[in-house]
């Protein structure tokens, strides 16, 4: 944060930070970016390129514009400019290797690449221009023609290859196994698996991802950046600290919300973590909190950006069309989810500081209400998607608005205005943005059409319900492990995609799990993978931060977020906390999970109204699982352990009083 942010609300604050020290955390955050995130490894010498790469990106946005206002194109049409265009952009944009960023030390890009681009916006515009013959019924008869085959099997490779460089290599190989077991295992042609999966709407390539991609996910992540740039971001760190500053570790519990709200707008858990960790791990350092806990405490934070609404990142608008549940809805569902796990991240924040003995920050040293108010215009957009869309608009609909009031905003401040270069700025932001998400959802479908095409999902959930010996509990922690493993390779709209294509159906087919109840656990442990070691790429972000040990940041953070490890199992087993119930149901449900939160945050932090004994720690975490169990005799019981220390912290604060009372005095 800097004074230029607040030039129209001047304001005196502890937290700004000097320009040295900004620009220092900016280019460490910069370079550890390319470092933990694939999708930030893009060329940036381009040179003259930079023109045609910028018009490009700019079309792309353009495009996604027009279409939201007037309406999509035919699926097919829609997802072929939308990939095309993309897959052009990222052979331009990306290098094929880490280390290789431009040739020979000169600015530009290599010919090979920008042979790529043409051939993969070629292929995609054969669709375009080929879509009549494609579609046609003499085609679902009498077949497809040479040229065919090899434009599909050029589109294949070079999606594949678009989303290697810019997402990485996991995603690529679990699609690559898939068509190995479709065309080896499976024995399906190659032929009709290259033109299945490139050439229809119903599956594959351009089916429900790249299609949700093409027409939601595209305006919000535009929205994002937008509010980005109105500098959001620093209304949401103002406010946060105003709120929570004062109190016991307030540095820490202030990063929390704040990268909440932020992690709400990024979608990503790395990028989040870097862009707000540069500003909040060192002032959680200064405020006395121990280098891997700060860096894990944003990392937590930053990851459960993405389970908070109205914006739960991209993977939730895939959720709508496969569960069939409204977006409008499915954002109301989430709000218990989301505040449990912040809550959860908020009372291991408190024990740490009461056990470190970390006290709040002074008042004359927090953002002034005259500032914060001020500037509350800022949430306006925010306000209107939420509302259009409990209104009944579509989420296509409520982005552009958003996108049309963040946009005028802008213009109420210096600080903020954008020139004629900044709004084309903005337009080359949003697509390049989107980049990576694109690739994700392309490549995700192809692994989502093998496993409905060929019936290898139900393969799966045989074998894990035969390993589980059809025990429900082992069957929800056996899926819990299989989310977290292909989140470790996969971004979180990937993951996503292959986990409710798999994993779900096990869930709502066998032990007649509600839908949302057995999508939202997959999705909640698919973004948890950013925090898992042994790869927790938002944890080590934090930890290049703060300077810290990355498998220590990495433990830490796991134990953090250990409400967000809990909570999915819960709301399977009770579904009311997903709003599937009655409020008699859910009361229960909700005083129960939190007191066995708050029990287990305790437990782990060593600390409930003093120091913790092992016994104190055992007997904490064991009855706070207990009462996070949704079944009132368990939950009785887990609440007798708990109350058991509480008495005994509460003799022994007695003892050690009185004994100070008793104490002769010293001269």
């Amino acid at each position: 944060m800097s004074a230029k942010d607040h030039e129209d609300t001047p304001q005196v604050s502890a937290l700004e930070v000097d320009q040295e020290a900004q620009h220092e955390a900016e280019a460490k955050a910069e370079e550890l970016l390319r470092e933990h995130d694939t999708s930030s490894r893009f060329r940036t010498n381009l040179g003259w390129w930079a023109w045609l790469v910028g018009g490009l990106s700019v079309a792309l946005t353009v495009f996604h514009l027009y279409t939201g206002i007037f309406g999509s194109r035919p699926s097919l049409i829609q997802g072929a400019i939308h990939l095309g265009a993309a897959s052009s952009i990222i052979f331009l944009l990306y290098p094929a290797g880490k280390r290789v960023e431009r040739r020979g030390g000169k600015a530009g890009i290599p010919w090979w690449d920008v042979v790529l681009s043409l051939v993969a916006l070629s292929v995609n515009l054969y669709i375009v221009v080929r879509y009549s013959h494609l579609t046609s019924n003499f085609v679902q008869i009498m077949g497809f023609d040479t040229i065919d085959y090899v434009v599909a099997t050029l589109g294949i490779a070079l999606t594949l290859e678009a989303t290697r460089r810019c997402v990485g290599l996991p995603i690529v190989l679990i699609a690559l196994a898939a068509i190995g077991y479709s065309t080896l295992i499976v024995g399906q042609s190659w032929q009709n698996y290259a033109t299945g999966t490139y050439f229809t709407s119903r599956a594959g390539i351009f089916g429900t991802p790249i299609q949700v991609s093409s027409t939601f996910i595209f305006l919000f992540l535009l929205f994002a950046v937008v509010l980005i740039r109105t500098n959001i971001g620093a209304l949401f760190n103002d406010l946060a600290f105003r709120l929570t500053g004062r109190f016991t570790g307030g540095p820490a519990k202030a990063a929390v919300a704040a990268s909440g709200l932020q992690g709400m707008i990024s979608g990503s858990s790395v990028a989040n973590t870097v862009a707000s960790g540069s500003f909040t791990i060192p002032l959680m350092k200064k405020a006395g909190f121990r280098s891997h806990f700060a860096g894990a405490a944003e990392a937590t934070a930053s990851t459960g950006g993405q389970i908070m609404p109205p914006i739960m990142g991209a993977a939730a608008f895939i959720m709508a069309e496969y569960t069939g549940i409204p977006y409008n809805e499915i954002i109301i569902i989430g709000i218990i989810p989301a505040v449990l796990y912040f809550l959860g991240v908020f009372v291991s924040v408190h024990f740490e500081a009461k056990r470190m003995k970390i006290a709040g920050m002074p008042k004359d040293q927090l953002p002034g209400w005259t500032s914060i108010l001020a500037r509350l215009d800022l949430l306006a957009p925010l306000v209107i998607i939420v509302t259009m869309m409990l209104s009944g608009f579509s989420p296509a609909r409520a982005a552009l608005w958003g996108v049309a009031v963040a946009f005028a905003l802008s213009f109420l401040r210096k600080s903020t205005r954008l020139s004629p270069k900044g709004i084309v700025l903005t337009l080359e932001a949003g697509a390049r943005t989107a980049l990576p998400v694109i690739a994700a959802c392309a490549t995700a479908g192809i692994v989502a059409g093998t496993v409905t095409g060929t019936g290898l999902g139900g393969r799966l959930g045989n074998a894990v319900i035969g390993i589980a010996q059809g025990n429900f509990l082992l069957v929800l922690l056996l899926t819990m492990i299989v989310c977290l493993i292909l989140g470790m390779g996969l971004p979180t709209t990937a993951n996503y995609v292959v986990t409710a294509t798999v994993a779900a159906p096990i869930l709502i087919n066998n032990f007649d799990v509600p839908v949302i109840a057995a999508h939202m656990f997959v999705f909640f442990f698919g973004i948890l993978a950013d925090v898992t070691p042994p790869v927790c790429l938002a944890a080590y972000a934090g930890s290049g931060i703060a300077g810290s040990n990355p498998l220590k940041t990495g433990v830490t953070a796991l134990r953090l977020a250990i409400a967000g490890f809990l909570v999915p199992f819960v709301f399977v087993l009770e579904p009311s906390l997903l709003l599937a119930g009655t409020v008699t149901e859910m009361i229960p449900a909700l005083v129960t999970v939190i007191l066995g939160m708050v029990a287990i945050a305790a437990g782990l932090a060593g600390y409930l109204f003093g120091n913790t004994t092992t016994l104190e720690r055992t007997l904490l975490i064991v009855g706070g699982v207990l009462m996070v169990y949704p079944s009132i005799p368990v939950s009785l019981a887990g609440m007798v352990l708990a109350a058991l220390v509480i008495a005994l912290q509460l003799i022994r604060r007695r003892r050690n009083r009185d004994r100070a009372g008793t104490a002769p005095a010293t001269a």
